[in-house]
């Protein structure tokens, strides 16, 4: 790797910098025209999908939104009735508290992806049962290949129970790192949760910041 920067710079220093500049820049273009056109195929998808009854008493499906090169993604259960309503993830009170601590923590909504396990709203609001949440996990596979983020923070044990495939206690098991393929998992409670219970807000915020440093670590 070392002989390969100084390659690198030898060239840069005879004129090349133009051309690497160009090269790359023309490669992320391709790649994030590549990554746009699958998740926009697999919304396609999603508007046609009957894997399960939830697509009955649906609006619309719900697919994920943001930084589809994001570091960092946030995974809920399920749409809710906002997010039914106007098609994109986290916009109704508990979106805009997941907004607020994510800029308390210095960044912005927009530089992670944010998605749930289910894309179609469950009666009542309902828990997404475990045949549901199978039926759905296909398409999180594919935003989570397509992003490839380094972290995915579950929102809630629901969440956390499709990626583990048990019962998970959030309380329990938040605030530590858990494998899952080739991704590290962060639990914590959903924002819905906190909106219910206030003191758990500062719990929530100090393990958004842990996942956000994660993302960000070299390690």
């Amino acid at each position: 790797m070392d002989e390969l920067k100084k390659y690198i710079k030898v060239l840069q220093e005879i004129g090349f910098d133009e051309i690497f500049a160009g090269d790359m820049m023309e490669n992320q273009e391709d790649t994030l025209k590549e990554k746009l056109k699958i998740l926009e195929q697999l919304k396609k998808e999603l508007e046609n999908c009957t894997r399960c009854d939830l697509y009955k008493s649906r609006t619309q499906p719900v697919p994920g939104d943001g930084n589809v090169n994001a570091r960092l993604m946030f995974v809920g259960e399920a749409p809710g009735a906002d997010e039914d309503r106007q098609g994109k993830p986290f916009v109704g009170r508990a979106g805009q508290l997941l907004n607020r601590l994510i800029e308390a923590a210095g960044y912005k909504r927009e530089e992670f992806y944010i998605t749930n396990v289910n894309k179609c709203r469950p009666p009542n609001n309902r828990t997404p049962t475990i045949e549901e949440q199978k039926a759905c996990f296909p398409f999180l596979e594919k935003e989570i290949e397509v992003v490839n983020p380094k972290v995915i923070c579950c929102l809630g044990a629901a969440a956390a129970r499709a990626f583990l495939g048990r019962p998970v206690s959030i309380t329990k098991e938040r605030g530590q790192k858990i494998y899952w393929r080739d991704k590290i998992l962060v639990l914590t409670y959903h924002p819905a949760y906190v909106l219910r219970n206030p003191k758990a807000e500062d719990t929530l915020f100090k393990d958004i910041k842990m996942a956000i440093e994660l993302a960000y670590s070299e390690d």
